[in-house]
């Protein structure tokens, strides 16, 4: 009997760890299961180090930093070699003169115009001519009108009726007499009568039926409408009488330099019509638009014009003296326009040069004003700047991709008591010139018995410094090349683009550098 209860305890407790186990098991297969999908949809999930041979994706590859320009040194003998020279800043008085075309106009207000106060037909032309010169008070043609002739008659009938009422002189009808005679002379004024034309009318008792129009304005005559036997209005204008004594010039100022004008500025014209003769003006007005076919504002400066020498249409050159007061100047030869930056370099003296950032303004005879970056009293490089920009860029450049390991001048790791060897490192490569795309680079490296040196690693890095000029960043590539034997070393090579680029071959063996080569190879191929 007790056989039989041990019996059945026994397969009680195994059915109950079978089924915990079974339970135990569920459990952890659908926990494995539940962190497998949060890892791979949760998108916020922190992720340790990459594990070897993982790639990493190209969007979380860096993008090759170009080289910040920074303090550079330079050996006396090279800057003498690249042909380097000094100047240093200085406050001066500054005018500018600013040369622009222009051409001659007529001053409008100097124009006149003639037309009649009254209707009529036009008789005798005397001003028959475009661009005839007429003087002021000259007669230009005479005109019938049949309203100016019945004012005319009133006028007359007005005198008799004063004459004949004489005797009465303090009478109502003197009075009225000599209102109607004044009114009818007023009239004749109105219309535009000459004062010598009614005094006419008023001795000869006549009433005459062609009156002479005369000329407001001495001048050339630049429009003429008057015909004989035309009819007239008031609103016809018969003539345009252009003054050319003064004359206007109309300067194209390119939009950045107008804001260094003002009107008063004095100016000069020449023509090459008369070599060597100037004429003097000045600024009148800059008027407030901007041709967007050119970019321009035109100028507009008054001129003095003696004998009509400067004739309407003429083409001319405008000089325009502009005083700038007192501005900080350096040669324009020591600003270096580097794309949308512009740089001068400083001369700290022993070989140290600083690029700064400067700020310019106008070009004025051969010096440059400089607005922000620089101090009275720096002494700034003139020449060979673009000679310096580059040696600046590749000491920037090779420095990040060849850090020195002791100091600027450290030489390489070598076994203490251990002789320096004499290495001799030779390139080439396939093709010949290297191009954009996939080479082959080839290097021999011997001893200094021409012996060939086995056994060592070799490596060639390419580099391309960043030109922002042409808005380019600084490239790189790499070689690592494999042992052929008999000191020959090969590997290839992929060039992002063509162009120059400096190379840095080196030579290690058991982890310590014992030799390297620079050298400067050019790569055809675009950019």
């Amino acid at each position: 009997m007790s056989d039989r209860i041990y019996q059945k305890a026994f397969f009680l407790v195994l059915a109950v760890c079978v089924v915990l186990a079974a339970a135990v098991g569920y459990l952890y297969l659908h926990r494995g299961h539940s962190a497998a999908v949060v890892q791979s949809d949760d998108p916020v999930v922190a992720r340790g180090p990459e594990v070897a041979g993982a790639v990493t994706p190209k969007s979380a590859v860096s993008p090759v930093a170009e080289p910040q320009l920074g303090s550079i040194q330079i050996s006396p003998q090279r800057l003498q070699q690249i042909g380097v020279t000094t100047a240093v800043a200085e406050m001066k008085n500054v005018s500018d003169k600013l040369s622009v075309p222009g051409n001659v106009d007529i001053d409008e207000q100097s124009l006149s115009y003639v037309q009649t106060r009254f209707a009529g037909w036009i008789q005798n032309v005397y001003a028959n001519a475009t661009y005839q010169y007429v003087k002021k008070g000259q007669r230009l043609f005479t005109i019938y009108s049949p309203d100016l002739v019945s004012t005319e008659q009133e006028y007359l009938l007005a005198k008799q009726n004063q004459k004949s009422v004489a005797h009465d002189a303090h009478g109502m009808a003197a009075q009225e007499g000599g209102w109607l005679l004044d009114a009818a002379e007023e009239r004749l004024r109105q219309f535009g009568v000459p004062a010598p034309e009614i005094a006419a009318l008023e001795q000869n008792g006549k009433v005459q039926r062609e009156i002479a129009i005369e000329s407001p304005a001495s001048g050339f005559i630049t429009e003429r409408t008057a015909l004989p036997n035309a009819y007239v209005q008031p609103d016809s204008k018969l003539y345009t009488i252009a003054d050319l004594s003064t004359v206007w010039v109309y300067a194209n100022v390119f939009q950045e330099a107008v804001g260094r004008l003002k009107p008063g500025d004095p100016a000069q014209v020449s023509v090459d019509a008369y070599p060597g003769r100037e004429f003097n003006g000045r600024v009148d007005q800059i008027l407030p638009q901007v041709d967007p076919a050119t970019r321009t504002v035109r100028v507009r400066l008054v001129f003095r014009n003696p004998g009509v020498v400067l004739k309407p249409g003429m083409y001319v050159k405008v000089d325009i003296n502009v005083a700038l007061g007192k501005q900080l100047v350096v040669p324009a030869s020591a600003v270096l326009q580097s794309g949308a930056r512009a740089v001068a370099f400083i001369d700290h003296g022993e070989g140290n040069l600083e690029p700064r950032e400067v700020q310019t303004g106008p070009q004025v005879d051969g010096a440059i004003v400089v607005l922000k970056g620089l101090q009275a009293g720096d002494r700034i490089v003139t020449s060979a700047n673009f000679l310096v920009d580059s040696e600046a860029q590749l000491q920037a450049a090779l420095g990040a991709f060849n850090p020195p390991q002791q100091g600027a001048n450290a030489a390489p790791s070598q076994a203490p008591g251990a002789q320096p060897e004499q290495i001799k490192i030779a390139m080439t490569t396939e093709p010949a010139t290297p191009q954009k795309g996939k080479n082959t680079v080839r290097i021999t490296v011997s001893g200094a018995d021409g012996k060939p040196v086995d056994g060592v690693q070799v490596s060639a890095v390419f580099f391309m410094p960043a030109m922002p000029e042409m808005g380019m960043a600084a490239e790189r590539a790499a070689a690592a090349l494999n042992a052929k034997g008999q000191g020959s070393y090969e590997g290839p090579l992929e060039l992002p683009s063509g162009g120059t680029f400096q190379v840095t071959v080196t030579v290690q063996r058991a982890g310590a550098t014992i030799a390297t080569k620079k050298l400067t190879v050019a790569a055809t191929g675009g950019m």
